[in-house]
């Protein structure tokens, strides 16, 4: 029987995270999707990272499939994907679901309290 660990330890293992600052830098590239997969309330709370894409963690296979009819278009499969949530769990757990969804570069961020430390870009929700 698998844990809350297991699952999060093998996420981390399969989904490579940076420091905020790296991601910072590149938050202004084109070709870079920045997701926040926390839940509507906790992204009211804090805001998020300035034209972020908002997916929950619970809704994500949905919001990726394209054959999906809640598709979400800015979730595409050669973009870069950067996440975030509030501590870097569920970013890890959720980009591990979209590598086996076939999505080619997925980065975990970690939480929004890093990236407003390093002075990341902020919006309100």
């Amino acid at each position: 029987m698998k844990s809350a660990k297991d699952y999060l330890e093998a996420a981390n293992a399969e989904v490579p995270r940076i420091k905020a600052a790296e991601a910072i830098a590149h938050h202004k590239d084109a070709d870079a999707t920045f997701v926040d997969v926390r839940d509507s309330a906790d992204i009211a709370k804090t805001g998020t990272i300035a034209g972020a894409v908002r997916v929950p963690r619970g809704f994500i296979e949905f919001a990726a499939d394209d054959a999906s009819p809640y598709h979400n278009a800015a979730l595409k499969k050669d973009a870069k994907l950067y996440l975030v949530c509030g501590a870097g769990g569920q970013a890890a757990l959720a980009g591990k679901t979209l590598t086996e969804m076939g999505f080619s570069s997925v980065t975990n961020v970690g939480g929004i309290g890093d990236w407003k430390e390093a002075g990341g870009a902020m919006e309100d929700a």
